[in-house]
């Protein structure tokens, strides 16, 4: 296959995926060509090809992945973390997932643009199931009255995902928008945009 020296078959698999992801968010699927991501991983394309048969395959494998990371972690989270917590601790994980690698908004955003109709059925398979989790813990909450009544739980969650997605794909672009105040202008605006959609959300949904 000619995958280069000292690395597994998993790890050329997650080089690809790497490299596909930030390629399709900085030039889009139909501005990436696989030889470019082949190039970018160090493998030649034919070797790509064995793992991912066609472009296609590989941008559905980057997306799924991408969407399926949250099927485990939401779960976890509501199993392990008290009641009063959830709401921080899964709001701090979808944060740090997209921390960890702006091109994950940029693409995730750049799909939903281009490919509405592909987006809408790969997030029903794979996103739905862990919304409708958090969804439902959040209406649980409303019953035993510590969230707001009048928020509505499956809007609320997906308004606060286009905060989070919004925050790491135009950080720098909104820079000379954030003047602030004396003691924030020397902080992150990445920082800044961080703790006041930390708020926003809070404030929208927790009785105080």
């Amino acid at each position: 296959m000619g995958r280069p020296a000292g690395m597994s078959a998993v790890d050329v698999r997650a080089k690809i995926m790497e490299e596909a992801t930030r390629l399709f968010a900085a030039h889009g699927v139909d501005g990436t060509a696989i030889q470019d991501i082949a190039s970018a991983v160090g493998v030649t394309k034919q070797t790509l090809l064995y793992y991912y048969p066609s472009k296609h395959e590989l941008q559905r494998a980057v997306l799924s992945n991408l969407l399926s990371h949250w099927s485990g972690v939401v779960p976890r989270l509501l199993h392990a973390v008290a009641r009063e917590d959830r709401f921080d601790a899964i709001l701090d994980a979808t944060i740090e997932f997209f921390a960890a690698d702006g091109d994950r908004a940029r693409l995730l955003l750049r799909e939903l643009l281009d490919r509405p109709v592909e987006m809408r059925d790969l997030i029903a398979e794979q996103a739905a199931p862990w919304l409708g989790l958090i969804a439902e813990s959040i209406a649980k909450a409303q019953a035993q009255g510590s969230m707001r009544e009048d928020v509505d739980p499956e809007a609320y969650i997906v308004q606060v995902i286009h905060m989070v997605m919004g925050t790491f794909t135009t950080a720098m672009t909104v820079r000379p928008l954030l003047r602030g105040h004396p003691h924030d202008r020397r902080a992150p605006v990445e920082a800044r945009l961080i703790r006041e959609l930390k708020r926003i959300a809070r404030v929208a949904v927790i009785k105080e």
